[in-house]
């Protein structure tokens, strides 16, 4: 009996100028698809499938490389050829890029509008399946302190209450707040909740002596700033 015809070649078996790390050598990383960047960061693949054809399962499973750095552990898992230490790379990589992204240097930057704001947290923002609400702390010249992270709410929902928001902004003496956060569909029109959640905050701000001087909401390339629009 004849043995049976292979269907799949690895990436050591493919031409060399087909090689996603070879092109990468000779081109340089902007020339690979996506797929190729993710089979460099898997490095092997498995008995039947090159890390190339794993790559390409991850992106047909997920959609695109947002849904990837989103998804966890656990889901990247239920691919098969992809086992827990696989998983644990591509997260680490993943937080690598967020990080650097969030990386401005010694430097702080200055806020002297909604879309300062939106440039230096719409990347990170943008990646959350859930509501993320944050705060940004500024001292007198609006030059940002520091960014923290307030509540993780649900699909729809995001629990803060005014005294997480001022802890920070009272310990450390700081001028103005601008509280964020983001909306997961992508459409950041305000909701009746966002817009009880700002007075309340903004009550606080003036018993405490510090001005909340915008809530900002992203979504997808887009973002809604209540001090733009005259209701802060």
């Amino acid at each position: 009996m004849s043995e049976p015809t292979k269907q799949y070649f690895t990436i050591k078996e493919l031409p060399a100028h087909e090689r996603p790390r070879e092109r990468l050598e000779k081109l340089g990383p902007e020339a690979l698809s996506d797929a190729e960047l993710l089979a460099i960061l898997l490095r092997t693949g498995m008995p039947g499938a090159s890390a190339l054809d794993l790559a390409n399962r991850i992106l047909l499973k997920f959609g695109d490389l947002k849904c990837v750095a989103a998804s966890s552990l656990e889901q990247l898992c239920e691919i098969g050829g992809i086992g827990r230490a696989k998983a644990i790379q591509i997260k680490a990589a993943f937080d690598l890029a967020k990080r650097l992204s969030e990386f401005r240097g010694q430097e702080k930057p200055v806020v002297r509008s909604s879309r300062d704001v939106f440039a230096l947290l719409a990347d990170e923002m943008r990646m959350q399946e859930k509501e993320c609400f944050k705060a940004l702390y500024l001292d007198v010249k609006n030059h940002v302190k520091k960014v923290e992270t307030i509540s993780v709410g649900t699909l729809n929902a995001s629990l803060v209450h005014p005294r997480e928001v001022f802890k920070s902004a009272v310990r450390d003496n700081c001028a103005a707040v601008i509280i964020v956060h983001n909306h997961p569909t992508g459409d950041p029109t305000p909701s009746s909740h966002d817009t009880e959640t700002t007075k309340r905050i903004q009550q606080a701000g003036r018993v405490l002596g510090i001005e909340l001087l915008d809530h900002i909401i992203i979504g997808e390339g887009k973002y809604f700033s209540y001090k733009d629009k005259d209701m802060i």
